[in-house]
């Protein structure tokens, strides 16, 4: 008696697994933007190798295309970072920083802050080699993306429509020229960000399988051409021209229900952008 007892708890706790399925069926879309960007960087050093970095990076979307719908220029996002970094002067092919970054949304709903503000905190280890003019860097960075305020929960998995912090790791491998005769330095880089941690309600779709935890899956992919003008021995200007492309599920959980919408997000951004550098 006590088995069959057992055996009927289990299949009916088993109940909410399956009925978690998508109220709608997945849906995608599929974005193309032009953005223009305007960043100011003050980097002080010491000469015990500490370094204190401020930066401000404001992005502005010109245009863009979604599925065919054309939006109007707006501003986009803001970033402004804090951070610190040490570089061993006996060894100076190692550099790690950590930092803090308040992220602004403006495509986001402005009457609750937890919609258009994250936290970020972020930690790398950037190794560097150079050769004649040459120079090779490979930055590993670590970073989470906090969010703030209430999360709607699913209530026949338990989980809920966003993690309270994304994990991600950002791979960056950047070669720049160093021209002898000018104070020109080309660079080009590409950079991956790869999730750690990405939300069950967003892989679980792949197969309508409740059971299924899915994968982490590569979020980003960045490339940059650009040129540093040096115009003294502690100003710069920085010109560029970056291409993002973008891949990401947002899951949409009705408050307090068990309706779930989800929606694949590709994205292809082309920007231009400039930076003002002074270090001293």
């Amino acid at each position: 008696m006590k088995r069959y007892f057992f055996v009927l708890c289990l299949l009916i706790s088993s109940l909410g697994l399956y009925a978690w399925d998508w109220t709608e069926t997945p849906t995608s879309t599929t974005t193309h933007s032009f953005q223009l960007r305007a960043e100011a960087n003050f980097t002080k050093k010491w000469d015990q190798g500490v370094s204190l970095h401020i930066a401000e990076d404001l992005r502005f979307d010109m245009v863009g295309v979604t599925d065919g719908v054309v939006s109007k220029p707006a501003f986009n996002k803001s970033y402004t970072t804090l951070s610190l970094g040490y570089k061993n002067p006996h060894f100076k092919y190692l550099k790690a920083d950590v930092g803090y970054t308040l992220k602004i949304m403006g495509d986001k709903d402005w009457s609750v802050v937890s919609k258009w503000m994250r936290h970020r905190v972020f930690f790398g280890v950037t190794g560097s080699y150079r050769y004649e003019q040459w120079s090779f860097s490979l930055r590993e960075r670590f970073l989470t993306e906090i969010r703030m305020g209430d999360i709607d929960q699913h209530i026949a998995t338990g989980y809920y429509e966003h993690n309270r912090a994304d994990w991600y790791l950002r791979s960056k491998f950047e070669v720049a020229y160093h021209a002898m005769s000018k104070p020109l330095k080309p660079y080009i880089w590409c950079e991956l960000v790869n999730t750690l941690n990405a939300n069950p309600l967003q892989q679980k779709y792949k197969d309508n399988d409740p059971t299924n935890t899915g994968h982490q899956y590569i979020r980003r992919v960045r490339t940059s051409l650009g040129v540093v003008w040096k115009l003294n021995k502690t100003n710069s200007l920085d010109f560029y021209y970056r291409f993002n492309y973008g891949y990401d599920r947002d899951v949409t959980v009705k408050a307090n229900s068990q309706k779930l919408y989800l929606t694949e997000e590709t994205s292809f951004q082309h920007a231009i952008g400039v930076a003002y550098n002074l270090g001293w």
